[in-house]
């Protein structure tokens, strides 16, 4: 195999996408969309989150550092297209009507409509240029009782089908194209 020198991008690492859930400053719901998500150890299993940036969401988790990370699924697509286009200082942006419920650990909102929400506290946060790392310790999980099954992993993941997204699209859990960012959220 033959290779060539590039700058640095991340088109062939695609990502599961998550939309993280806070409260703002007067207890409202908000919810972004973001995909660098993965997991740590320190002793137990937590999660690291990078957010570029000056967004609602960065701020919220900042001044409170708690937040929900819920996985997006193709079913909810649209919507998490739509949170991550849509600027977080719109005032109408969570008018859109979503199922939001509560934490059961932590007070954070979380989708009822997707199969596995986070609880996650900010336990450690590293400042960049441009952007923060959270590093938090994951609380609780909430998961759709029906994940608890006997079904094998494959199975259980082709049926919730989580999303991934590069090269500014987005890629069903088989593989399929679901269209380019800012597409999904025009079927709202």
């Amino acid at each position: 195999m033959s290779k060539i020198s590039l700058k640095p991008y991340n088109d062939f690492c695609p990502q599961t996408l998550f939309l993280y859930g806070t409260y703002d400053e007067d207890g409202n719901p908000d919810f972004g969309l973001f995909c660098w998500f993965s997991y740590i150890w320190d002793g137990e299993m937590g999660v690291m989150c990078c957010i570029g940036g000056d967004k609602p969401t960065k701020s919220n988790i900042k001044r409170c550092k708690i937040f929900s990370a819920n996985l997006v699924t193709e079913e909810l697509l649209p919507v998490a297209d739509y949170m991550g286009c849509v600027s977080g200082r719109n005032p109408d942006k969570m008018k859109i009507g979503l199922d939001i419920g509560k934490g059961e650990v932590l007070n954070v909102p979380v989708l009822n409509n997707s199969p596995v929400n986070f609880e996650l506290e900010v336990t450690d946060i590293i400042s960049k240029h441009d952007g923060d790392v959270f590093l938090c310790k994951i609380r609780n999980v909430l998961q759709d009782e029906s994940l608890s099954s006997d079904e094998t992993a494959y199975a259980k993941l082709s049926r919730i089908a989580p999303v991934k997204t590069t090269c500014k699209r987005y890629f069903g859990f088989d593989g399929h194209d679901m269209g380019a960012w800012g597409e999904p959220m025009k079927t709202l």
